[in-house]
């Protein structure tokens, strides 16, 4: 059908006006009950003309129908993403544009649709534009998003300093004395307490990995202060902080509600928490404590200019609060899937024996030169990476027109496909890394894939640390660009996860120290994994997300 000549859509609109001209010159009273009965309706079936109708620009990607304007695809993306991509694909191709409550986001599936969002030029693809009314309200002015991208670069750098090979190694230990402290005293663990190797025990795996997660990281990248400090009161203040880094505050930054406020106030507490543990420091001398305040204490831009107390403390939140929902929700998943799967619960149990048990069936401490040798572990969590990356979705503001590669999507008939200026783009590593075109059993769980050389899974990696020796410098070190690869559990390019390695130590760690102590089962006549939260920033799983668990024999 020809949309540039009438159809009977336009009939229909015809008629349906008449009737309401004659409703109307009845009673002149009933217009204002035709507006707000109506009103609605109408431009519901307006929204619904213009895509059927009014012919489209041809150099635009394929835009996926929604019937409320506006609303657009918000419900169906909000949902389930991961189903709404998949869908979309099926119609559209691996490029289209849906509607996000006023937003138009152009979406770039698979392995080259994650290259072109997050391999573009930050001049075309802006992530400051696209994030720093959700950023900076929580992590504060002067850093991340609310700077331009070569500052944060040097703000990157300057991080990077801080998780050194020495310090990770002095955090191994810290890491598991924080977990066996833990199961010793919350209530959680109150079966594991008992000694008794006959009782089974439940926990919510997302509630206890909340916790372990914040005092592991307090306890190492935050500071001693801060570990000593986790008290109700800082407790309430992350608690209205995190309040703010919602799905709600990303699409409607500026509504007054009463948690807006509690979140700006405790901001402005949190901000004044570390800038005072800063000046006691400078104060006593204590400068060389193996965690980040000290290591950004000591840097400088290129200008020669030092980092400001605010600037430190707004750096030291943004690493709290964005590593605390990653780390929780990765270990949630892990500890659910080891739960489910005795093999390989087992043959991880097995991996801590052979490498750090003792004779009498204790363990000895971990290294993290050892840590680096565990292939169970490894496979265990990169699995759970591929599986639940913590974000679905990468946006970017784009800045000026792009064209879309041939190679990524066929050229309409009129020549390539631009995203305009004022979209944004989309890539969603979360479908490449569960797409039935590339993995074998994409939504089994199956840590022995990592273990084949030359499967998709090692390949795929491959391309994501670059281990041909390829890297690029975006201005915070060398790293791998890994913008091609179809898994990207710490997204990739110029944003990629500055603290990858320290989250991968912390999971790796606190994991297999659990596995050390306890079995995992799931409650009995539980089968299946929750279903995906998609309606929280960070992926996690639904309740109920519960696990049993027994005490080892010799721990």
């Amino acid at each position: 059908m020809s949309f540039n000549s009438p159809t009977p859509a336009t009939g229909y609109v015809a008629t349906f006006l008449d009737a309401v001209q004659q409703y109307v010159a009845a009673s002149p009273g009933r217009a204002i009950l035709l507006a707000v009965v109506y009103t609605p309706l109408l431009t519901i079936v307006l929204n619904i003309l213009r895509q059927l109708i009014i012919p489209r620009d041809p150099s635009l990607p394929p835009e996926v129908f929604h019937w409320i304007p506006i609303v657009g695809s918000a419900i169906s993306y909000g949902n389930d993403p991961l189903n709404f991509f998949f869908t979309c694909r099926e119609k559209y191709g691996d490029v289209f544009t849906f509607t996000l409550l006023g937003r138009q986001v152009t979406v770039a599936l698979g392995a080259k649709g994650n290259n072109f969002v997050l391999g573009g030029k930050s001049d075309a693809f802006s992530a400051e534009d696209a994030y720093t009314h959700l950023t900076t309200p929580v992590f504060g002015k002067d850093v991340v998003y609310d700077v331009p991208n070569e500052v944060f670069m040097e703000q990157k750098k300057f991080v990077k300093v801080g998780l050194s090979t020495e310090n990770f190694r002095a955090y191994v230990n810290m890491f598991e004395q924080e977990v066996d402290d833990y199961m010793r005293t919350d209530q959680a663990f109150i079966i594991w307490q008992m000694n008794d190797i006959n009782e089974w025990g439940r926990f919510d795996v997302t509630d206890v990995m909340a916790q372990i997660t914040i005092l592991t990281a307090s306890r190492t990248l935050q500071g001693k202060e801060v570990r000593s400090g986790l008290d109700k009161s800082f407790s309430g203040l992350y608690n209205d902080l995190d309040g703010g880094f919602t799905p709600l505050n990303f699409m409607f930054p500026n509504l007054p509600l009463e948690s807006y406020r509690r979140r700006d106030e405790a901001h402005k507490k949190m901000s004044e928490y570390y800038t005072d543990i800063i000046r006691k420091r400078r104060e006593t001398g204590h400068l060389d404590e193996p965690d980040m305040i000290s290591a950004l204490m000591d840097q400088k831009y290129r200008d020669g200019r030092p980092l400001r107390d605010h600037e430190i403390a707004h750096i030291m939140i943004a690493l709290l609060m964005a590593g605390q929902h990653t780390s929780s929700a990765s270990g949630s998943w892990t500890l659910l899937h080891l739960a489910h799967n005795l093999e390989a619960q087992e043959a991880l149990y097995q991996e801590q024996v052979d490498y750090f048990g003792n004779p009498d069936g204790s363990f000895r401490p971990m290294t993290y030169e050892a840590f680096r040798k565990l292939p169970v572990l490894d496979s265990v969590i990169r699995e759970t990476l591929r599986m639940h990356p913590p974000i679905h979705s990468v946006m970017r503001y784009v800045r000026t027109d792009v064209p879309v590669p041939a190679t990524l999507a066929a050229p309409s008939k009129d020549g390539t496909y631009v995203v305009p200026k004022g979209y944004y783009v989309l890539s969603s590593a979360a479908v490449s890394q569960v797409d039935p075109r590339i993995w074998v059993n994409p939504t089994k769980w199956e840590p022995t894939r990592w273990s084949d050389p030359e499967g998709v899974a090692a390949q795929a990696f491959k391309t994501y640390a670059d281990e041909s020796g390829e890297k690029v410098d975006y201005g915070f070190g060398a790293v791998s660009k890994g913008t091609e690869s179809p898994y990207q559990p710490f997204g990739a390019g110029r944003h990629r996860c500055i603290g990858e390695q320290f989250a991968y130590l912390q999971l790796g760690t606190v994991i297999a120290t659990i596995i050390r102590k306890v079995e995992l089962r799931l409650e009995d006549g539980i089968t299946k994994l929750p279903e995906h939260n998609y309606h929280t920033m960070i992926t996690m799983p639904k309740k109920p997300r519960n696990v049993c668990y027994r005490r080892r024999r010799f721990d």
